[in-house]
């Protein structure tokens, strides 16, 4: 499976920036799609998750509210709609893909993962 990201940007705080991530390969709609961030100084976290049928989501508490992950399994898409923006947002986004469980503990437990992507948000 190969991830690509996209979407990232300068946006004011308030404002709301969608992420898109188009994967290839067949196995990726029987497999969970997550993103993770990491702000400069910081270790990658985890900021949402979505099964490989879209039944399940989680997210992390600082997101809860503001950030929705969304798949297309017929596109091979996963999607991460971030609104609310706030400054402590600021950070490269990446796509990433593997097991449920495992994409649910760190970032140790992903299989595959896409380029990140810039996103900054100003006060």
């Amino acid at each position: 499976v190969q991830l690509q990201a996209s979407g990232g940007g300068l946006v004011q705080a308030g404002g709301s920036l969608r992420l898109s991530c188009a994967a290839s390969g067949r196995t990726f709609s029987t497999i969970a799609g997550a993103w993770f961030r990491q702000a400069p100084g910081k270790e990658r976290e985890i900021v949402g998750a979505i099964s490989w049928s879209g039944a399940n989501t989680y997210y992390a508490d600082s997101v809860k509210g503001r950030f929705t992950i969304l798949r297309d399994n017929a596109k091979n898409m996963v999607y991460l709609q971030m609104n609310s923006l706030k400054p402590e947002d600021t950070a490269v986004y990446y796509c990433a893909a593997g097991r449920w469980s495992a994409l649910l503990v760190d970032y140790h437990g992903v299989d595959y993962w896409g380029k990140g992507t810039l996103v900054t948000v100003s006060s």
